[in-house]
């Protein structure tokens, strides 16, 4: 009776900055926050290394994506779906 709960894993949604070879990507992920003492409204970021198996993400496109074992010495993370294409129009 031994139940595999495997560990959830976090899924992140940021912007691509750049092509970074071949099947990987750079994401910012952006957040924002109140500074603990000041209370001023700060914005955060972090840039992900992302693996994308078919190349289809373009600097600009919103993207979401999902931790993973380790595929090279900065890639823990996996591409799932793009949410926007940079070209697309918002009325």
């Amino acid at each position: 009776m031994d139940d595999k709960k495997g560990k959830k894993k976090r899924i992140r949604t940021g912007k691509v900055i750049s092509k970074s070879g071949d099947k990987s990507i750079l994401v910012l992920v952006s957040r924002k926050g109140i500074h603990p003492k000041y209370g001023k409204i700060i914005t955060r970021k972090k840039k992900f290394m992302v693996h994308d198996e078919e190349n289809k993400a373009k600097p600009g496109d919103i993207v979401s994506f999902v931790e993973t074992r380790p595929l090279s010495k900065r890639k823990r993370w996996k591409l799932v779906n793009i949410e926007d294409k940079k070209g697309s129009l918002k009325i």
